[in-house]
């Protein structure tokens, strides 16, 4: 028979816990790592795209998603880790991924930043468990100058994206679908 103190019970009971937390980011410098990807993204968007300066002077909040990598052949999916901004200070960390099925075959990377316009739709993208982009998202596209093509209406919606930075050999890079998530780098 084996007879436990509470001391061993204790260190037991607590030694899942003490293991799950070096999972979840604490004492990690994935949020520093995270936070210079972005910092870099944010330089290279507007030297690249000097329009999108307006766009970050009027919106509410900015999703940047430096890095995302998306592969495919028939089945695909896209990954990438970033940072919500609110008034230039990251506020929360995001994981962006995304599966399709199709006539496809390659690997790309890209940045995208998401411009929340409105304070209701970044409350809405921040209490949601897992939000999708979906077709209403307005896209500012780039011409080979370096302008945006955003109108005042494009302005009002609520939430714009950006693509830039593409490199790879899959064509397009498109946001509908993609799931962001909230996580602790």
């Amino acid at each position: 028979m084996t007879v436990f103190s509470r001391r061993r019970f204790l260190a037991t009971a607590s030694a899942p816990l003490a293991l799950a937390a070096c999972g979840n980011g604490i004492g990690s410098d994935g949020g520093d790592r995270i936070d210079g990807r972005v910092d870099a993204a944010f330089n290279f968007m507007y030297a690249t795209l000097p329009d999108t300066q307006v766009l970050a002077g009027k919106a509410a909040g900015i999703l940047m998603m430096p890095v995302v990598t998306e592969a495919g052949f028939g089945f695909g999916g896209a990954y990438g880790r970033g940072a919500l901004r609110i008034d230039d200070v990251t506020v929360d960390y995001y994981s962006t991924t995304a599966a399709s099925f199709g006539l496809q075959i390659g690997g790309q990377q890209y940045s995208h930043a998401l411009f929340f316009m409105t304070q209701p739709a970044l409350a809405n993208f921040r209490a949601s468990q897992g939000w999708t982009a979906g077709a209403n998202l307005e896209y500012a596209v780039s011409s080979n100058a370096g302008n945006l093509s955003t109108d005042t209406t494009a302005l009002l919606t609520p939430v714009i994206a950006v693509v830039f930075g593409q490199a790879g050999l899959l064509a397009g890079a498109t946001l509908e679908g993609q799931k962001y998530t909230r996580i602790i780098p």
